[in-house]
């Protein structure tokens, strides 16, 4: 017998909703569970910056009346205006001088026959596993009046100082310095994919090197280029240890430390203060829209195709040793000469030129200290806990929230667009918000590594996201399918195939969330109260009153030990990629 179906009876079959189809998912409860932790992590904050800077704040602490007064200080205080300007100057300056360098340091290494090309990587990984706040009192020292720069000028018969540490020059160089890195490795990847035929062709043509850059290599890079320095760009304009460090002495301000000096006046000016965050959260917000935009646009620059494509190095001939000395000035400028001057500093009784005279009098007594005392101790067990507990908690979350999101579940937007908030708060910002949210809190937390460790999964929710976001999409659903066809709940099935399989990406977040938060001073230095003190924090301030030598000793014992858990990683990440396995 032969059924006849027509449209009429296709038509009446009943329509599942988008709330019945969300319903449906036998995740939901967990998606929506996710999604109220998140936002109970992510939403406080920025309620808090908006409160305050739109109420009135009793003495109690309580909100009062509606008031614009807060930004109305900001729009009558040429004192904001010049903030504004001067952290533009300096985040435009700094970003030119880290694009020039660590853009033609990763063109040498990934696109020429360069020798030396692995120290690059090598300086790379141990550079990001050394705080950003210890490069500060390295430069003060180099570039300073009794640093070897300025005392070479002295001695070859100049007077005065050669360069004034202290200037918006000495900023920009110093920051600028920073960010060669995380340039390089941005830089890296798109020189590395780039189709070698382009440039070939250009050559054969009978373009010089110099011109098939220009004509060539460079265009290619624009997204790249562009891309990083919006983002370098963004991040320098958060900044905080290298402006309050060098420029106060200048009497150079900018937006950051604009904000943190009206949190430690007395009374705390918390409105006034959250007007400034709101303000530079908004700036931030619309740069981080433009770099989304130019990522919308890559695509119009790909060169690699199905076309027997192979990466293959440039021959520079004699220049590749022009290169490769480029390598070692770069390995020079990060890593060996900001090292050898906190040693320098270190190990001296007190800050001196470097001179044949002064070995004499070279003492280990400051790395005694360091690790006799307790206070140190206490600093280092502080910065572990803080710094594991926020990896952990951050990777327990998003590897779940990566993976909802990764299969479309319910609610994944919602989860997905709350994960990336935290992008618009700059640190020194989110430090302010939390403060706030610690201060009002029933239970005791300011002053806690609970609320460090709080403001740090917040401030990397976006990065772990990242990591396992990514991961995820390269499981296929079949596995995870299987998995239901035998009988797994869905729960059964993310313990037991999602996570093992994820766990490279787990490691490799997790890492990365506990390198940058033990060196994190911007998030945790107005939350930290005097026993609750990292690292970081508790470098800023021996630098702020001038005691460079415990600096410089506990600097370089704690970046050796952070550089050893890195290069660790470093090679475990080789030795697997090179075996064919699943690269973390």
């Amino acid at each position: 017998m032969t059924a006849i179906i027509d449209g009429s009876s296709q038509d009446a079959r009943p329509r599942i909703s988008g709330a019945g189809r969300r319903y449906r998912d036998p995740l939901w409860l967990l998606s929506l569970v996710m999604v109220v932790i998140v936002g109970c992590l992510v939403l406080p904050p920025f309620i808090a910056l908006v409160r305050n800077s739109l109420f009135e704040i009793m003495p109690d602490g309580s909100s009062g009346t509606f008031t614009l007064e807060n930004f109305a200080r900001l729009a009558a205080n040429g004192h904001f205006l010049q903030s504004t300007i001067n952290s533009v100057i300096f985040a435009l300056l700094s970003t030119v001088l880290a694009i020039l360098m660590g853009g033609s340091l990763a063109w040498i290494v990934e696109r020429t026959n360069a020798p030396f090309r692995d120290l690059a990587y090598l300086m790379t990984v141990v550079s990001l596993s050394i705080p950003g706040v210890i490069y500060v009192p390295a430069w003060l020292f180099f570039l300073g009046p009794t640093g070897p720069l300025n005392d070479l000028y002295r001695l070859a018969g100049g007077s005065g100082l050669l360069f004034n540490v202290n200037s918006m020059a000495g900023m920009v160089i110093i920051e600028g310095f920073g960010w060669i890195p995380l340039t390089f490795l941005l830089f890296a990847a798109s020189f590395r994919m780039a189709n070698a035929e382009l440039e070939e062709a250009a050559r054969m043509s009978g373009a010089n090197v110099f011109e098939m850059m220009r004509r060539v290599s460079i265009p290619l890079a624009a997204p790249a280029a562009f891309a990083a320095a919006l983002f370098i760009f963004i991040r320098s304009l958060q900044a905080f240890d290298i402006p309050k460090l060098v420029g106060t002495g200048a009497g150079i301000k900018l937006l950051t430390t604009d904000i943190y000096d009206s949190i430690r006046t007395v009374p705390p000016q918390i409105g006034y203060a959250s007007a400034f965050s709101v303000a530079l959260t908004v700036v931030v917000a619309g740069l981080l829209y433009l770099y989304s935009r130019l990522a919308m646009n890559a695509s119009r620059f790909a060169t690699v195709t199905g076309k027997g494509y192979k990466p293959r190095p440039l021959a520079l001939g004699w220049a590749r040793w022009v290169c490769g000395g480029i390598v070692l000035l770069n390995v020079l400028i990060v890593l060996v000469l900001p090292l050898l001057m906190l040693l320098w500093v270190a190990v001296t009784p007190f800050i001196r030129p470097v001179r044949w005279s002064a070995f004499s009098s070279l003492t280990s007594d400051n790395f005694a200290l360091v690790l006799t005392d307790d206070r140190y101790l206490e600093l280092v067990t502080n910065t572990l806990i803080v710094s594991a507990s926020a990896a952990t908690v951050t990777m327990l979350l998003m590897v779940i929230c990566g993976w909802l999101v990764a299969r479309r579940r319910a609610y994944h937007t919602a989860l997905d667009q709350m994960i990336a908030l935290p992008m618009l708060i700059p640190s020194i910002v989110l430090s302010v918000a939390m403060m706030d949210l610690a201060l009002r809190s029933p239970i005791p937390l300011y002053s806690t590594l609970t609320i460090v460790v709080i403001a740090f999964v917040v401030h990397y929710l976006p990065f772990g996201m990242r990591y396992t976001f990514t991961g995820s999409l390269q499981l296929h659903k079949e596995l995870e399918e299987s998995a239901g066809v035998c009988g797994a709940t869905p729960l059964g099935m993310l313990r037991r195939i999602v996570v093992p399989l994820l766990m490279p990406s787990i490691v490799a977040g997790w890492l990365f969330v506990f390198l940058n938060a033990s060196r994190d001073l911007s998030t945790a230095i107005i939350l930290a109260g005097p026993d609750t003190k990292t690292i970081a924090v508790a470098i800023f301030d021996q630098a702020i009153n001038g005691q460079f030598s415990e600096v410089a000793a506990l600097g370089l014992l704690w970046s050796a030990m952070m550089s050893i858990v890195a290069m660790i990683f470093y090679f475990l990440v080789q030795r697997r990629s090179s075996g064919g396995g699943i690269s973390f």
